[in-house]
């Protein structure tokens, strides 16, 4: 069946760096796009970024642009979130989603995405 299991999330000082993990199976990585959403308590879930089933296009939340860089590693069925210069804001459960269909274009809303992981916490605290 299919699952994405996200991990590397931890508490982290004001600056600090992480990278989370997105480990796909149960299906082709490949042909996905797939995005990384984040929910802080007592918000909405927000789309963080996202990265084409191609490689070609990656989007990213204005709030974290030139701080986070998605990236892919097929043969390894996993895809990554490089988060750098972490903020309190940041703080978020972190979750990675698979967008409906082969093949699709990125996506910054929730519906399009059909398969979730149970998500990863990152605590930016001094």
């Amino acid at each position: 069946q299919v699952q994405l299991v996200e991990s590397g999330g931890d508490l982290v000082q004001p600056g600090g760096s992480l990278r989370l993990s997105c480990a796909a199976s149960g299906f082709t990585l490949d042909y996905y796009t797939i995005g990384w959403f984040r929910q802080a308590p007592g918000k909405e879930r927000e789309g963080v970024s996202c990265i084409s089933s191609s490689d070609v296009s990656t989007i990213y939340a204005d709030s974290v642009k030139g701080r986070f860089t998605i990236s892919r590693d097929n043969a390894k069925n996993t895809v990554y979130l490089q988060m750098k210069n972490l903020l309190p804001e940041d703080t978020a459960v972190y979750y990675c989603a698979r967008v409906m269909g082969i093949r699709a274009l990125c996506s910054g809303y929730g519906r399009h995405y059909d398969y979730w992981g149970q998500g990863t916490q990152v605590t930016v605290s001094s």
